[in-house]
């Protein structure tokens, strides 16, 4: 069966900017990791924020090792996403602390071990660091297709987390063929700016 336009456009643009991140070298990719770190640590919610979500980086993603270093530094509780078992396409959030031994995933994606003593309710986190692989000047997101994301994200407006993405600045795109179910975010973070998208979802958080 052909896919509809809209979603081998979307296909295209992954293929392209998943190469585009994967040309990035080791010294431009420690670079951007350092620059993106910074611009974190300054912003105000980050500040203000006891629990943080983020995400171990994974096919040339930016990559967050730096900033949760210094998040733990700072005694911030960081969490990390875990696929969960039972619900397909949903994700639970674990305490990760530099003691904690990670494992595979079917992604091939390191998580903290399935233990329910390390759960963190969603309600108990500040902040939800997402990874994209693309996002355009709408604040819109594009991510794996796996829609692991946007169904944590959905409503996110009535939760009492606040998410935020961390991309290369080369995955900015000028605009993205969206979906139905897509999640658009209040603010992108790259190594070179802070990309805020809706300042009334923002002042409102």
């Amino acid at each position: 069966m052909t896919q509809p336009p809209v979603f081998q456009q979307r296909d295209q643009i992954r293929k392209a900017i998943r190469q585009k991140r994967r040309q990035l070298t080791v010294a431009q990719q420690q670079d951007a990791a350092h620059k993106l770190s910074e611009r974190v640590l300054h912003h105000p919610k980050v500040k203000q924020a006891k629990t943080i979500a983020l995400f171990l980086s994974f096919d040339g993603e930016i990559d967050t090792a730096p900033l949760i270093t210094h998040l733990w530094d700072l005694n911030k509780q960081v969490c990390l996403p875990v696929l969960h078992p039972f619900h397909r396409h949903h994700l639970l959030f674990l305490r990760y602390a530099p003691t904690t031994q990670l494992v595979k995933n079917r992604f091939n994606i390191f998580e903290p071990p399935l233990n329910v003593n390390n759960i963190i309710p969603i309600s108990d986190i500040d902040i939800i660091f997402t990874p994209l692989v693309a996002f355009d000047e709408s604040g819109q997101r594009l991510g794996m297709g796996g829609g692991f994301y946007d169904r944590t994200l959905e409503n996110w407006q009535r939760q009492s987390f606040y998410p935020m993405g961390l991309a290369h600045t080369c995955q900015q795109v000028h605009s993205l063929p969206s979906a139905d179910w897509d999640i658009p975010l209040p603010e992108i973070i790259t190594p070179d700016k802070v990309w805020r998208f809706d300042e009334r979802l923002i002042q409102r958080n």
